[in-house]
């Protein structure tokens, strides 16, 4: 029809305007010509020629009831329309756009994902090399990443508070032997030099002043190494489930003979409660608070163990009738080596409850003492239960 109406407008096919013809053919997916009534082509679509083997179909051109030619259609192949082929290209723009946000999207998670793991990492990193340098209090501390990296992280950090308490020991036993060595090294040594020079003579009192002085360095000794033991402890107690007042019992039975030769009496009160403990450590704590009782209550006093719970805790106390500890000693009788006014007349180096308590420490428990001069003496020992 269209064709119709162009020939008719012109009057015939020399000056027709058929470019419109050609272009409604191409906007429904064919490629059209047209021609005369003996065949002659008058117009034809670029691609036509192109598509020789797709389907075509014929139609004649006829205006005032005569034929005056014919238009041949050959279709490309999609058929589709234009909207169609505008619906195809908006929708293939819109997956190809859907698709560039999606990776930008997955990029930018990515990148955060990598940011959260490479942080506390760098951390880590920064944290070893400060101990690396001889920082011993780097720490990583609390961070915020996945897992795996926090676990590493604590890791680490107890590792590092293991090493600093290994340096601690070592400066500390360094320091304690510093302190405590020259003296009776001293006097071993100007006795030596007395005899030799014959400044004093050789005799059994003055040999026998050396050999104590040589005894009591020989006890200094094995006292700097139970401390030093006792304080390594917590690195190595061997902990198991175990009952308080059966640790008490067997540590009381041990000394009862002590006791009743000094004649004191020994009386226990003892509750069961179960605690996680180096029984073996624990026995050791025990014995040396039922020991300095005893060297501290006079003949015809008594000593009382009791053990039960207390709360979310387990306590043990030993009580004594003895001459009690001042306030101003009190504080300090923990301290290593340390020997008040009451001690001073008692053998001993003094560092008898610096081991319990360093032991109780290890067992992440407590041990105090409450005392009044001529009141007696009460140590409590407080541990975690089980």
């Amino acid at each position: 029809m269209a064709a119709g109406a162009a020939f008719d407008r012109a009057g015939g096919w020399a000056s027709a305007e058929l470019a419109p013809v050609l272009e409604t053919a191409e906007r429904v997916g064919a490629a059209a010509q047209i021609r005369d009534r003996a065949g002659r082509v008058i117009a034809s679509s670029g691609g036509f020629a192109a598509h020789a083997d797709s389907p075509q179909s014929s139609a004649p051109v006829v205006v005032g009831g005569q034929r005056v030619g014919v238009v041949v259609a050959r279709f490309t192949g999609s058929g589709l329309t234009a909207a169609d082929l505008t619906l195809l290209t908006a929708l293939l723009r819109a997956i190809a756009g859907a698709g560039g946000l999606a990776a930008l999207l997955a990029l930018v998670t990515g990148l955060a994902a990598a940011r959260r793991i490479t942080r506390p990492v760098e951390r880590l990193i920064a944290v070893t090399r400060a101990m690396g340098r001889g920082d011993r209090s780097a720490r990583v501390g609390q961070i915020r990443a996945p897992g795996e990296l926090r676990e590493l992280a604590a890791a680490f950090d107890q590792m590092a508070d293991s090493l600093d308490r290994q340096e601690k020991l070592r400066r500390d036993l360094v320091a304690d032997v510093a302190h405590e060595l020259p003296t009776p090294v001293a006097v071993l040594q100007a006795g030596h030099e007395a005899l030799l020079d014959g400044v004093a003579e050789p005799t059994p009192g003055q040999l026998a002043s050396l050999h104590d002085e040589v005894l009591w360095l020989s006890r200094m000794i094995a006292d700097l190494q139970t401390l030093a033991a006792a304080e390594a402890a917590a690195l190595h107690l061997a902990l198991s489930r175990c009952d308080l007042a059966d640790v008490a019992a067997a540590a009381i039975d041990s000394l009862a003979g002590r006791f009743e030769a000094a004649g004191i009496i020994l009386d226990r009160e003892l509750t069961p409660v179960q605690i996680l403990a180096d029984s073996h450590r624990l026995h050791q704590v025990i014995t040396n608070l039922l020991t300095n009782a005893l060297k501290f209550t006079p003949a015809g006093g008594s000593v009382t163990v009791r053990t039960g719970p207390a709360g979310r805790d387990a306590v043990l106390q030993v009580t004594d009738t003895g001459a009690g500890i001042s306030a101003d000693e009190l504080p300090r009788i923990f301290d290593r080596f340390w020997r008040g006014q009451q001690a001073s007349q008692t053998p001993g180096s003094g560092i008898g409850l610096a081991v319990a308590a360093e032991l109780a420490r290890a067992h992440s428990g407590q041990l105090t003492a409450a005392s009044q001069p001529g009141g007696g003496t009460q140590m409590t020992l407080t541990l975690p239960r089980a």
